[in-house]
């Protein structure tokens, strides 16, 4: 059978346009067709310029014999490339293969860097740069406080709660009492612009809470002279014979002036009669405490009067209770 009748059959059998024919018929015969060959590719290395030029041709590739990509493959790899744009591509092209979740860069709000930056405080006592690990000493930061004026409304009342201290038992303790120094000498300088005095609050504060002498003597040394000057009084409520000694050791590092304006005082209602009140946060534990020993003295004094002792004599044992009910 000849071209022309196989291409009549084949447009017979199709939709009635005529398929190309897939060879050309030559000068040999109708059924000879020419076999094209492709030149021979040397893959060496160490091959020299002549060899480039010759092109042997026993060399034959079979189109129909190489792989190509199919249905499937093509497919694949263009699921690949919708997961580089889009890790939910596959997921909604129906894949089941499994997709890594992308986790994306958590941003950092200028809320979150103004708080970052309110962890650190620096500041400058006596000439030097120093700077207050704010977050470690947040859950101490009452032991400071303002209390209002006194006098002609200028004079400042510095309260200094000693139950807010941290435990000494505590692995941080150093770090922490290090840093709360600072903060509370870097406070008083804020606080204070002209003359003030210090309450300190001595009452139910155990023996584990109570500074050190060393911290005690510290701080006092890196008080501005300016401050030091400045300090009219220094009022110590519920004392016991704890401070009493340690106020006894230290006493030798102070000066004249500054032991004498140290003054105890046993109760709220005396400290009352010395100072306004109103803006003065006294702790729940002192107002307590306070309670217990006013209760204590009233029972010391009736069985004084029972047992015929002098009244004034179980009176004078009121600071030491205090000191018994804070350790």
């Amino acid at each position: 059978m000849d071209l022309l009748s196989e291409s009549k059959m084949n447009s017979e059998g199709g939709e009635g346009r005529p398929v190309p024919p897939t060879s050309l018929p030559l000068q040999g015969g109708p059924s000879q067709r020419k076999k094209l060959s492709a030149p021979r590719i040397s893959l060496s290395l160490d091959q020299s310029e002549d060899d480039l030029g010759e092109t042997p041709d026993d060399l034959d590739i079979n189109v129909d014999d190489l792989d190509t990509p199919d249905e499937e493959d093509y497919l694949e790899y263009t699921d690949h490339e919708m997961d580089w744009e889009d890790p939910n591509a596959a997921s909604r092209s129906g894949t089941s293969e499994p997709c890594n979740p992308i986790n994306p860069i958590p941003t950092y709000s200028a809320e979150e860097e103004r708080q970052d930056g309110k962890l650190w405080r620096t500041v400058v006592i006596g000439e030097q740069e120093h700077r207050i690990n704010m977050k470690i000493i947040e859950p101490y930061m009452r032991v400071v406080s303002h209390g209002g004026y006194y006098g002609n409304g200028v004079n400042a009342i510095i309260v200094f709660a000693a139950c807010f201290l941290p435990d000494s038992d505590r692995e941080d303790y150093h770090e922490i009492m290090e840093n709360l120094f600072l903060f509370v000498i870097s406070t008083l300088e804020l606080m204070v612009a002209e003359d003030y005095m210090i309450v300190y609050l001595n009452g139910a504060t155990p023996h584990r809470r109570m500074p050190g002498l060393g911290w005690l003597k510290k701080c006092y040394q890196m008080i501005d002279r300016r401050l030091r000057k400045n300090l009219k009084s220094f009022i110590i409520l519920h004392p016991s014979w704890f401070i009493r000694t340690i106020l006894a050791v230290t006493k030798p590092f102070i000066s004249t002036k500054f032991s004498s304006k140290i003054k105890y005082v046993n109760s709220l209602d005396e400290l009352q009669e010395l100072i306004p009140m109103d803006s003065i946060q006294i702790p729940e534990c002192i107002i307590r405490l306070d309670k217990e020993l006013k209760e204590a003295a009233v029972n010391s004094k009736r069985n004084s009067f029972l047992l015929g002792l002098d009244p004034t004599a179980a009176g004078g044992l009121e600071p030491e209770a205090a000191g018994a009910s804070s350790s």
